[in-house]
């Protein structure tokens, strides 16, 4: 591949093997090191570096033959990675003007027992009886809206809702310590 003076190789890939699979591998083998390092210069992290170029290859990939007869895919790629690192820039300086105007948001609530022993006993439900049970009861959404994304009739949805109601309490049940016995002070035994 040719370079040009910024050494992203900027040549369109061969069309004689008319593979566009190849042509955009090699394209990306011989472009992707060095372009990191230009977006990383322009934005000093490289971890937002590696998201706007990667992003920006993975937009070029889906506009392959076009990028490619526009003539200088590297380019093209170049500046889209440029505008995405800058865009996230914009974003991250836009939050901090906010949290400077508005102060700092409100602490989210600390996870108590009962919401982990929750969190616990659904991820042993099968995922389909987790779902249904996120949507309608921590989603809150309507059963009409539950059934249509789940593709079932309003009927089926009550029967899934039982079922997964039904195994999540045997899950919980396995969660909660059993009661503990307390002896009054007149000596009879309590159960809490």
């Amino acid at each position: 591949m040719q370079e040009h003076a910024d050494g992203a190789g900027s040549a369109p890939p061969s069309r004689e093997r008319n593979d566009p699979q190849a042509d955009f591998d090699a394209f990306y083998a011989a472009t992707a090191r060095r372009l990191v390092a230009v977006v990383y210069a322009l934005t000093g992290n490289l971890a937002d570096a590696e998201d706007a170029v990667h992003e920006a290859y993975a937009r070029a990939w889906a506009k392959w033959p076009s990028v490619v007869a526009g003539g200088d895919p590297a380019a093209w790629v170049r500046v889209v990675a440029q505008r995405l690192a800058v865009s996230a820039w914009r974003k991250a300086r836009n939050r901090l003007r906010a949290h400077r105007r508005h102060g700092a948001p409100d602490a989210a609530p600390g996870l108590g027992p009962d919401h982990v022993a929750l969190v616990a006993a659904l991820q042993k439900l099968p995922k389909d009886q987790r779902r249904v049970l996120v949507l309608f009861h921590l989603y809150d959404l309507p059963a009409e809206t539950v059934a249509r994304e789940l593709g079932c009739t309003p009927g089926a949805l009550r029967t899934r809702l039982t079922r997964a109601r039904k195994a999540l309490a045997e899950h919980l049940a396995d969660t909660v310590p059993p009661p503990v016995a307390v002896a009054p002070r007149n000596g009879a035994g309590t159960t809490l």
